[in-house]
């Protein structure tokens, strides 16, 4: 969901994403890449269902967090990453942010595959969310699986038969893979 248009330093990644004229762009910040991010409705129909059923279970075990969709920047490192879908407890960040990208990376990260992604930036974000202590689910629409990381741990590729869960970031939280893609 991204294409790779110049490479800067993370200062000036920040002005130039804080410009009147980038207000409607999603730009991510990469490795030194500007990164602007586009979507398809495909990838965006995964995503809000992810993104439901997380608040869901939120709601239904009243518990306090947020989850952010496709709008939703996060500073990972020095990294500016605009995850599909993600998750923040409360206990992090006490009240929503209002910054384009929120300083607190999230306990949980869903990035879903499309066309234009970049394998290189791909890993380099997965490596970026881990090292600050983010799961990360990665949605490959395609061959319907998602690739799990977990800090610390080693990748588990879950198949459409199989159940994501929320482990220590939403505890009892599950989710049926094939729930999540809509055809």
């Amino acid at each position: 969901m991204a294409t790779a248009t110049q490479q800067v330093t993370v200062e000036e990644f920040d002005r130039l994403a804080e410009q009147p004229e980038n207000a409607a762009r999603r730009l991510e910040y990469i490795g030194g890449d500007v990164v602007e991010v586009v979507s398809n409705n495909y990838a965006s129909v995964i995503a809000n269902k992810i993104s439901f059923y997380i608040q869901l279970f939120l709601i239904q075990h009243n518990i306090e967090g947020y989850v952010t969709g496709a709008d939703g920047g996060y500073q990972i490192g020095r990294q500016r990453y605009i995850p599909d879908a993600a998750y923040i407890s409360k206990a992090r960040q006490p009240h929503p942010s209002h910054d384009a990208y929120n300083p607190n990376p999230p306990e949980l990260a869903v990035e879903v595959l499309s066309p234009t992604d970049s394998p290189a930036q791909l890993r380099f974000k997965i490596a970026s969310y881990l090292a600050v202590g983010t799961l990360v689910w990665v949605i490959n629409p395609e061959e319907k699986h998602v690739e799990i990381y977990t800090p610390g741990e080693h990748p588990v590729r879950v198949d459409e038969e199989g159940r994501l869960d929320g482990a220590n970031v939403l505890p009892g939280f599950t989710l049926a893979v094939k729930d999540i893609f809509p055809d």
